[in-house]
């Protein structure tokens, strides 16, 4: 008596790289179905069944493990409720050699086989592994051939200036793959590069643009990022860019080169170097320190009026959005950074934080006598003023955790370690300048 073959539970396995065609009654994924089908079907004597679940995936690339119906079929795999996979070629499988490493690896620990119902190889064997891994690697060699002419083909494309996908630019759209100007977003980029050459300044910009009513493409209020992107495309002057180089577009502009040349002239003139110059000649003190109500961090911020420098500490909500959003926009830098030193001064002089001090002063190798720190915390008053203002700003970051800027006055938290180690520093200047003497 013949003992009846073992079912070999067959999962087939479907992919298209593209999405073009699978809206057609049969389409590719179809037709690979039902080869595998019946090739299954031609082995019916030998045991095999083919699971009725679908294993396709329409519009993956096979340079990637991560489509949803290979993990679904990986997960299966796991479940103990597939023998074999069988696909029409192996690489709708996979095009990565990595990716084929990892699927070897799993099927090997679960005794899978793997059938391509086009190509001659068996897993089992080390000469069908040799095989498989010859076919894999001209179809990874396939995969990144065709990336690369698609890449070229990019590159051609924009040095012709052409539109070759991306974020479409206010003031656009795209008609027949190609940018087409959109009226009225095209006016109010136009009315942008008018104003900033009138204004010069993107803040009092955001101002105009927010008060007026006027909002981006996704119906959100300007800030400087937006204002600062938009002045800042070559695509409004009738360019593209790829990969850093500009390019002649084959779209209209939207502003010529002469308003194009004198915003940009008005940028340079802006830029953050200047900035830069007067925070580094004005140490913000309390810069990292210092946040709202809101609790979202402040900001150092100048201004110049008649020659005169004025600072300020601003929301994070102010600087960006330059509205109203916050009930604290701004506060003098110059009033806030003395309120903060008066508190810390007064603070330190406290029974209570002497002794939070003296506590943090002393190791367990070292013992600092409390008479010592009352002293070197008194001398730091007099010792104040004296500090040039970077030595001011550290002396702070290493007191002050944080400072809250609150509708009804200042909030400051002390670090407790940090008042440990200025004690230990006066101590030892004190001692260098008797040693000196």
């Amino acid at each position: 008596m013949i003992s009846p073959a073992r079912k070999i539970r067959c999962a087939i396995y479907c992919r298209k790289s593209s999405e073009e065609g699978l809206d057609q009654t049969f389409n590719s994924l179809d037709a690979q179905r039902e080869a595998c089908l019946a090739y299954v079907g031609s082995q019916r004597h030998e045991g095999w069944i083919a699971l009725d679940h679908e294993y396709s995936d329409p519009g993956y690339s096979g340079g990637t493990l991560d489509r949803p119906a290979l993990q679904r079929l990986l997960r299966d795999i796991d479940a103990g409720s597939i023998d074999t996979i069988v696909c029409y070629k192996i690489d709708r499988l996979t095009r990565s050699l990595i990716g084929f490493a990892k699927l070897v690896e799993i099927l090997d620990r679960h005794s899978i086989s793997l059938v391509s119902i086009t190509e001659s190889f068996n897993t089992a064997t080390s000469l069908g592994r040799l095989n498989l891994h010859m076919i894999l690697s001209f179809a990874q060699y396939e995969r990144e051939l065709a990336a690369e002419r698609i890449r070229d083909k990019v590159a051609a494309s924009r040095r012709k200036g052409m539109w070759m996908g991306g974020h479409v630019p206010m003031g656009y759209l795209v008609r027949d793959r190609a940018l087409a100007v959109e009226e009225p977003e095209a006016a109010l980029v136009r009315h942008v590069f008018a104003r900033f050459l009138q204004v010069g300044s993107a803040t009092k910009l955001v101002q105009e643009l927010n008060a007026a009513g006027h909002r981006t493409r996704h119906g959100r209020p300007f800030d400087k990022g937006v204002v600062y992107k938009l002045l800042n495309n070559p695509t409004y002057v009738g360019e593209v860019r790829h990969k850093g180089t500009v390019y002649p577009g084959a779209h209209d502009a939207l502003v010529d080169r002469a308003t194009w040349d004198k915003v940009h002239a008005i940028l340079a003139e802006n830029s953050h170097r200047r900035a830069s110059r007067t925070r580094a000649a004005t140490p913000a003190l309390l810069k990292g320190l210092i946040f709202g109500p809101d609790d979202r961090a402040m900001a150092p911020s100048f201004t110049r009026k008649r020659g005169k420098l004025y600072r300020f500490y601003r929301t994070a909500t102010s600087l960006k959005l330059c509205h109203g959003e916050c009930p604290i926009r701004a506060v003098p830098a110059g009033e806030v950074e003395a309120a903060v030193v008066n508190q810390v001064r007064a603070l330190l002089r406290a029974p209570e934080v002497v002794v939070r001090t003296w506590r943090a002063a002393c190791s367990e190798d070292q013992e600092v006598d409390e008479r010592e720190v009352v002293e070197a915390l008194q001398r730091l008053d007099p010792l104040w003023d004296q500090l040039f203002p970077r030595e001011q700003a550290r002396v702070l970051q290493l007191l002050v955790a944080r400072v809250r800027v609150k509708l009804d006055g200042l909030e400051i938290g002390l670090r407790v370690e940090g008042l440990g180690s200025l004690v230990e520093e006066l101590r030892l200047r004190e001692a260098s300048e008797q040693r000196a003497a």
